[in-house]
């Protein structure tokens, strides 16, 4: 499954600005909601549930909230670059970036697996997270994600 059909252009923001990971969430559950076409507090509540059996803060300034929303027939994320690090208890403790925002349908949890593994290995991919932080839009942003090469 492409990171590019899940990750549209159009649900990558830079700029973003929460001062707590529970006031981020909400933010995150609000763009979700308006890009998807769902309802705000039901993707809040499944983001807060997800967050409170652990962080979803996994490392090197990236969380991945996620979360399955009834109804949802194919997963759908966001990247969003914070314009402040968002303290979200990282399993590394530090701040988050970025957070890439994941909702599957209930039957989709292997899809989650396969994007989260997919978005760790661009990740891993040397020189992406330093292309991420110049990216001066999030159409740079976007490309610079999904490119096969980081300059």
């Amino acid at each position: 499954m492409a990171l590019s059909t899940i990750i549209l252009p159009e649900h990558v923001f830079i700029g973003m600005s929460a001062p707590t990971k529970w006031r981020a969430l909400q933010m995150l559950s609000s763009k979700a909601a308006s890009c998807f076409g769902l309802d705000e507090a039901t993707v809040l509540r499944a983001l807060e549930t997800r967050e409170r059996l652990g962080t979803t803060g996994i490392g090197n300034g990236v969380a991945v909230p996620h979360a399955a929303i009834a109804g949802m027939t194919r997963p759908r994320g966001l990247l969003v670059r914070f314009s402040h690090p968002v303290d979200f208890e990282a399993i590394d403790d530090i701040p988050t970036e970025w957070a890439f925002v994941l909702l599957f349908g209930e039957g989709g949890r292997s899809d989650y697996l396969n994007v989260l593994s997919a978005i760790a290995r661009r990740l891993r991919t040397e020189g992406v997270l330093t292309a991420m932080r110049q990216a001066k839009s999030a159409d740079e942003l976007y490309s610079v994600f999904m490119s096969d090469s980081v300059a």
